[in-house]
């Protein structure tokens, strides 16, 4: 089963290596793509936004223009990882790391509101893949924001589109809502909960049912 991870730019330093190895390792036994976030290229963005009021579409092109760099970052990271900016094949044996600049991301609102979260999502629908994993410096989505206490363990995207939980941009649920993969948002700074994931299909975190009103299982 394909597997596409996000990678979020929010890791610090001291997190993101080991990360990487465990990806390059997982891509060896499964089919992964990884997404990458925005990390500090997107921030300038947001800053050069804030200071000039760019039109919508330039800051929402410079962003996925900072997901590419970062995409560059992650290649160099995860050991034997190919860059590709197509993902339409992917198979086990090496990591593939998406460079998403060339992408026809034109069916996604160009809005803040739309962040490699959602765009990671649309990949996973765009390629077929079985399961969407979100990587995030939270260990995964709370009620309350910021996180308190211990992460919400499953819900549905209806829920996460009346709950509206910080963490996640606000456009995903439009487009989990028609996808039929999972979905999960689960903490990186662990490496062994996305092993756990990839290896046995569970681990610590919060699952998001795939479809807009079916409830979560145990499966």
């Amino acid at each position: 089963m394909l597997t596409v991870v996000k990678v979020g730019g929010g890791l610090g330093d001291g997190a993101l290596p080991g990360l990487c190895t465990a990806l390059g390792e997982l891509g060896e036994r499964h089919p992964l793509l990884v997404v990458p976030g925005g990390a500090g290229f997107a921030d300038a963005v947001r800053d050069a936004d804030r200071r000039f009021r760019l039109r919508a579409a330039t800051s929402h092109r410079m962003a996925i223009l900072g997901m590419e760099q970062f995409g560059w970052v992650l290649g160099d990271l995860i050991p034997g990882a190919v860059r590709r900016a197509d993902p339409a094949v992917v198979r086990a044996g090496r990591t593939t790391v998406l460079l998403p600049a060339a992408l026809p991301l034109d069916p996604l609102p160009a809005s803040w509101q739309v962040t490699s979260d959602s765009i990671a999502a649309w990949v996973a629908d765009r390629v077929g893949a079985g399961r969407l994993v979100l990587v995030k410096e939270a260990d995964g989505l709370y009620a309350d924001w910021p996180a308190r206490g211990e992460p919400l363990a499953r819900m549905t995207v209806a829920e996460l589109a009346a709950l509206r939980p910080g963490g996640v941009d606000e456009h995903l649920p439009a487009v989990l809502e028609r996808a039929r993969f999972e979905t999960w948002v689960i903490g990186g700074r662990d490496p062994a909960r996305v092993a756990a994931l990839l290896d046995r299909g569970t681990t610590v975190g919060t699952r998001i049912a795939a479809g807009r009103l079916l409830p979560c299982d145990d499966g």
